[in-house]
């Protein structure tokens, strides 16, 4: 995945707005079945929200995983929502 200007941000958070968060990550941490989960937003929808229940230093070791596993970006954390993005490949 390519690196992510300011201006690139700036302009996926605005278009994320409206989205409400598709996959929830609790307690429970993250799975396989998770993963797939993100995994099938991200190429139907190529930017998603998903909500973090869990505190500060383990919200951003699961983001760094998804981002790692799903070569995706975060594009930025609200709260405990987080947004992803993953450019399609062209067909």
């Amino acid at each position: 995945m390519r690196t992510l200007s300011s201006a690139d941000r700036r302009r996926l958070r605005g278009r994320a707005h409206h989205l409400k968060p598709v996959v929830q990550i609790g307690k429970q941490g993250l799975s396989a079945g998770l993963l797939g989960q993100i995994e099938r937003a991200l190429v139907d929808h190529e930017l998603i929200k998903i909500r973090l229940l869990t505190d500060r230093k383990h919200k951003a070791e699961l983001l760094a995983t998804i981002e790692k596993q799903l070569n995706t970006g975060c594009v930025g954390t609200i709260g405990h929502v987080a947004i992803l993005y993953r450019e399609r490949p062209e067909d």
